[in-house]
């Protein structure tokens, strides 16, 4: 059975994201209130974007997906702006953005590991396997 994944913008300029089997009466639902909380609260709604997938757990899972974009990944996608998808929701940090390898960043930009001189907890038991014979 078919399912869609769909996003709706709501009167305060917010997304919803959601996935439904049947999308016009998943719509209609949000527009008289009866849907999800979010859009009651914020409504009327308009439903800027979807997608169709072949089974319901696919759109579902996309729905989950989405939900963990940013706001400005999310408008991205529904201005189908798809080459800069992967960068839209990227955090860009000064070293990083000049390409710099870690040894070299400024002080204080970048900690080290907490690890980094530790020794693996393994390694007195391999000690103990390698001792020299007498």
């Amino acid at each position: 059975m078919a399912g869609f994944m769909y996003i709706l913008k709501c009167a305060n300029g917010t997304f919803y994201v959601g996935s439904t089997k049947n999308l016009i009466r998943r719509i209609t639902e949000h527009e008289t209130g009866n849907g999800a909380n979010h859009t009651k609260r914020y409504g009327p709604v308009e439903l800027v974007y979807f997608e169709i997938y072949q089974r319901i757990d696919f759109a579902y899972y996309r729905e989950k997906q989405i939900q963990g974009w940013t706001r400005k990944k999310k408008q991205a996608l529904i201005d189908g702006d798809y080459p800069n998808l992967k960068y839209a929701a990227k955090k860009i940090f000064r070293a990083n953005s000049i390409n710099l390898p870690w040894t070299e960043w400024p002080e204080g930009l970048y900690r080290r590991p907490r690890n980094h001189y530790r020794r693996p907890r393994y390694a007195a038991l391999l000690s103990l396997l390698y001792l020299p014979a007498d």
